[in-house]
């Protein structure tokens, strides 16, 4: 079973920038993609980017462009680096890991981290 620890979030004014760890508890996560989600009070967690074991990078819309999703399979670690963060941007960060890419878009998976708040204020 897949356990990930998040970390790296915190409060952060317009436009700065934040950088995000997932540190990922598997065998062979080179073989796994993983994804970066978020998910504000009230709403569905929803996916922001994923990466493909292959290293092939898929983000939404509207962080495409300010944030870069990378791994290092030697550390069993996804990173996700945003920048020219806005205050919409503001959630709770979460990652996960799978083999399979369409469960990963799916989010559909019984078991997630704690999370890592970040906050984006003036």
């Amino acid at each position: 079973q897949v356990q990930v620890v998040e970390s790296g979030g915190g409060l952060v004014q317009p436009g700065g920038s934040l950088r995000l760890s997932c540190t990922v508890s598997v065998s062979f996560f080179s073989l796994y993609a993983m994804g970066w989600y978020r998910q504000v009070p009230g709403a569905q967690r929803e996916l922001v980017a994923f990466i493909t074991s292959r290293g092939s990078t898929i983000y939404v819309d509207s962080v495409r462009g300010r944030f870069t999703i990378s791994r290092d399979n030697a550390k069993n670690t996804g990173y996700l680096q945003m920048n020219s963060l806005k205050p919409e941007d503001t959630a709770i960060y979460y990652c996960n890991a799978d083999q399979s890419v369409v469960r990963l878009r799916q989010g559909d998976f019984g078991s997630w981290g704690l999370g890592t708040q970040v906050t984006v204020s003036s």
